[in-house]
């Protein structure tokens, strides 16, 4: 998405890039999936990489993971073992879980999930989530938040994330718009959308947001982000930020629908179906005085996954040993 010119082409905000793989956004996901394979074996042996880090269960992750394993390097997968229906997510996870040679899991749940999978224990290293890393820290002051939204009113206002669950893109600006109408419903009259992800049916959600007259955003830069997320009323929708960062601001959650089905997540996050958002954004907006969450965000440990996740792989750990593996069972 980070080369997709209809998400605002965000390669720059990266930093160093060594190497962009094409990634054509009117292809089948099919075939660019088997061309990106072939470009990524290519760019690692031009960087001579030792290792291939990977997270989640993207597409483009199960891509660099069976280029990586195919061509004798170690990879390394964070957030394995988590659950979530998505559209062909779940499958592409436990897929990656299966080629990769370390493995990261965010919770203790999904570290048990790895051993039932068969995963050898010594290769699972429970870090937590490294999404959450700094989230207090790096969130945007209020300030700077308001002046990319002029007139948004802290606390008075609902962020809403909806990504495609279906290829159709009518049944998809359908749930958009439903989901507008609840909201409103509830009384909530500030209400800010960002673009969904490029999954098939995400136009029928990008055409609701416009023809809707929200305050939206095509992409935000990720101390806006959390700046946005910190303040709202509630988030709603079917976003992961719903289950692992939201806990970190004691944000409400709705989540919508079945696309983060299975999930791990804290007590109070809420699960609707698209007919549900109303009664359950009145309950959190209550009347004007919108509540907090208490839920214990289960994706924590320490704070510093990341440096758990970079102390690990700097280790000297026999290659041949790490490649060589049997389902533990």
């Amino acid at each position: 998405m980070h080369l997709d010119h209809s998400r605002g082409y965000t390669l720059d905000e990266i930093g160093h890039v060594d190497a962009v793989i094409p990634w054509p956004a009117n292809e089948r996901r099919e075939i660019s999936t088997g061309r990106a394979m072939a470009a990524i074996s290519t760019a690692l042996q031009s960087m001579k990489s030792d290792i291939v880090l990977v997270v989640g269960d993207r597409v483009e992750a199960f891509a660099a993971a069976a280029a990586g394993a195919i061509g004798g390097r170690v990879v390394a997968h964070v957030h394995g073992g988590d659950r979530a229906l998505g559209q062909v997510d779940d499958s592409l996870r436990h897929a990656i879980s299966k080629l990769a040679h370390i493995h990261f899991p965010a919770t203790a749940e999904s570290a048990r999930r790895l051993l039932r999978m068969g995963e050898d224990r010594r290769r699972i290293h429970r870090v937590g989530s490294p999404g959450i890393d700094g989230i207090l820290k790096d969130a945007a002051a209020w300030s700077k938040v308001s002046r990319r939204f002029p007139g948004l009113v802290r606390r008075r206002y609902a962020l809403t994330i909806l990504h495609p669950v279906d290829s159709d893109e009518r049944l998809e600006q359908r749930r958009a718009v439903g989901i507008l109408r609840g909201l409103r419903s509830a009384g909530i009259r500030q209400i800010v959308v960002i673009d969904p992800n490029n999954d098939p049916g995400a136009a029928g959600i990008m055409r609701a947001w416009r023809e809707a007259g929200c305050i939206r955003a095509t992409h935000l830069d990720r101390s806006r982000f959390l700046g946005l997320l910190r303040d709202a009323a509630l988030l709603a929708g079917n976003s992961s930020a719903g289950i692992i960062e939201a806990a970190g601001f004691r944000t409400p959650v709705i989540d919508i629908g079945p696309r983060q089905l299975g999930r791990e997540c804290a007590k109070d996050v809420r699960h609707v179906d698209y007919s549900g958002v109303r009664g359950a954004a009145a309950r959190i907006w209550n009347h004007g005085w919108p509540r907090r969450s208490r839920g214990r965000n289960p994706y924590h440990t320490n704070g510093r996954a990341g440096a758990a996740i970079a102390e690990i792989l700097g280790r000297n750990m026999p290659k041949n040993k790490l490649l060589q593996k049997l389902i533990a069972y």
